[in-house]
């Protein structure tokens, strides 16, 4: 499998410039995929490392034969015990490529794409035991209902959520075709490739806890970060994108921001770009994936 076939990194060339690359510091990818940020970060390194995370063990076929790189078989929200068990206390900079890769979405077998027939499975870490036919055939109306209202900005999230719980009384949800049958009956006309893709990622969201996951990783990567270390994130979808972007901005997901005695922002972030920086119409021309990328760098105040 080529790495062009896994996955083309969105905005390589930013999130390089992003990172400010020292070429003896050490790095962390968070998202290791196909490998193609990762291999342009060891461009820039001397005697400096870099750690790549994964949960998927696909990931693992794209791994550099390179002395200055370490596999993580992981999520990136264990980042910080990881990295203990490597002996890195700090780092010099993180880049996290939110999301899903290309080849996950392409492979039938996950699960995640509409496009294809396979099992409602959507498993980042093939070792977890929730999948999305486990979320469909076991969650209570009202679960459903929030995780298609929030994750998935579903507009008609009550009315499905009711479907689904009375649609199983007569059947599980096993297959992906299956379950587009019923997604059929509530998507708007001519909209409806939207309105599947929009479940599929409420629940690929649940399945996987990607916000709780993110959560977790911004907070550890504040106490992992170099003063001045450099944090770059992309993100495909507004939920992720606000939680990052609050983050940097406060310090915090949740609550008010916390001030000094004079008034000013107590944060540990700065952020280095004011707005988000998005893909120019020649990169999303080549790779559709960019059109919805958001990327986001701050900086560890010293």
């Amino acid at each position: 499998m080529s790495e062009q076939v896994y996955h083309i990194p969105v905005m390589l060339q930013q999130c390089i410039e992003g990172l400010a690359i020292d070429p003896n510091g050490i790095y962390v990818d968070l998202t290791f995929g196909g490998g193609g940020h990762s291999k342009e970060i060891l461009k820039h390194l001397d005697k400096g490392h870099l750690y790549g995370f994964d949960q998927d063990p696909d990931a693992e076929r794209n791994v550099p034969n390179s002395p200055n790189f370490t596999f993580v078989a992981a999520n990136f929200r264990d980042l910080k015990r990881y990295l203990r068990l490597h002996g890195v206390k700090q780092v010099d900079g993180i880049l996290a490529d939110l999301g899903i890769s290309s080849y996950q979405i392409d492979e039938p077998t996950r699960g995640f794409s509409t496009r294809f027939e396979g099992t409602l499975d959507m498993r980042m870490n093939k070792s977890s035991e929730v999948s999305a036919a486990t979320v469909l055939n076991t969650y209570d109306e009202a679960q459903l209902h929030k995780i298609f209202g929030i994750y998935g900005e579903v507009k008609n999230a009550k009315t499905l959520a009711q479907a689904v719980v009375s649609e199983r009384a007569q059947r599980t949800f096993e297959t992906i075709e299956g379950f587009k049958q019923l997604l059929q009956k509530f998507a708007p006309r001519n909209r409806e490739f939207k309105y599947f893709a929009q479940v599929f990622q409420a629940l690929r969201i649940e399945v996987n806890d990607e916000m709780g996951a993110l959560e977790d990783m911004l907070e550890q990567a504040v106490e992992v970060l170099k003063p001045e270390g450099r944090l770059v994130v992309m993100s495909y979808h507004s939920l992720e994108d606000r939680m990052v972007k609050n983050f940097i901005n406060k310090g915090k997901m949740h609550g008010e921001v916390e001030k000094d005695f004079y008034g000013n922002l107590i944060r540990p972030l700065e952020p280095v770009s004011r707005k988000a920086i998005v893909a120019d119409q020649e990169e999303i021309a080549r790779n559709n994936r960019a059109r919805s990328a958001k990327l986001r760098i701050a900086k560890k105040n010293g």
